[in-house]
């Protein structure tokens, strides 16, 4: 348990070599991503679970909030800097962090993510696609993922945004999901934006393919790491 103030954070950890930290997807979701038999081998490797989700304490947060914790969970734990490894949701994190706090991050390694946008058309194929999408059950909490949306609205509308990812120098490497009823575009074009951007895919696996190929999640995400 790491405190922030009177909050206290539950991060789990395992494996030896290069620092990584994972943040899962929601927002809002239980880390769900904390197991050994898909942690990113010959990696430490470290799992925070979200302010108010959890084993941790607290509760609704805004981006800012979970970026701070970040710092704090890094400093604490006595990290210089860390690859940071975000899916889904989680991906979204790691790229603002990555921007605001390019010193503590060696690179982002963002899978299945969205991208910072609102799309209309996006919306309307990933709803379509809801009835045929795997079923995953993860817990979480509305209150943290509403606050925390919000929040990413706020992000996304910044009139800087887009220059501000333009200037990031950190690596970044975003990797889609071939089945994920979640378009892709976004990502290939935050590849495309940032100075040190890749795309790739993973063919035939869903979004959440750490549960449903946790052999392939392994391989994808060490060989990233390795990569980074």
């Amino acid at each position: 348990m790491v405190a922030v103030g009177a909050t206290a954070l539950y991060v789990g950890v395992t494996g030896d070599g290069p620092d990584v930290v994972v943040l899962t997807g929601g927002p809002g979701c239980v880390q769900y991503l904390e197991r050994d038999d898909i942690a990113p081998l010959n990696h430490r490797t470290w799992y925070p679970e979200p302010r108010g989700v959890g084993r941790s304490s607290g509760g609704p947060h805004t981006m800012e909030e979970a970026i701070a914790d970040l710092e704090a969970i890094r400093k604490a734990v006595g990290v210089g800097a860390w690859i940071v490894v975000g899916h889904s949701w989680g991906c979204d994190l790691g790229v603002r962090y990555a921007v605001e706090h390019p010193e503590a991050v060696v690179a982002v390694i963002g899978i299945a993510g969205r991208g910072p946008q609102r799309d209309r058309t996006w919306s309307e194929a990933y709803e379509a696609g809801k009835s045929i999408e795997p079923v995953v059950e993860i817990d979480w909490v509305p209150e943290v993922h509403a606050a925390l949306s919000d929040s990413f609205t706020d992000w996304i509308h910044r009139p800087n945004l887009w220059r501000q990812l333009a200037d990031c120098s950190v690596p970044m490497h975003f990797i889609a999901a071939g089945d994920d009823i979640r378009p892709s575009w976004p990502v290939e074009q935050l590849a495309a934006l940032v100075a040190r951007g890749r795309f790739s895919t993973v063919h035939g696996v869903p979004h959440d393919f750490w549960s449903t190929h946790p052999e392939v999640w392994t391989e994808t995400v060490t060989n990233a790491c390795i990569a980074s």
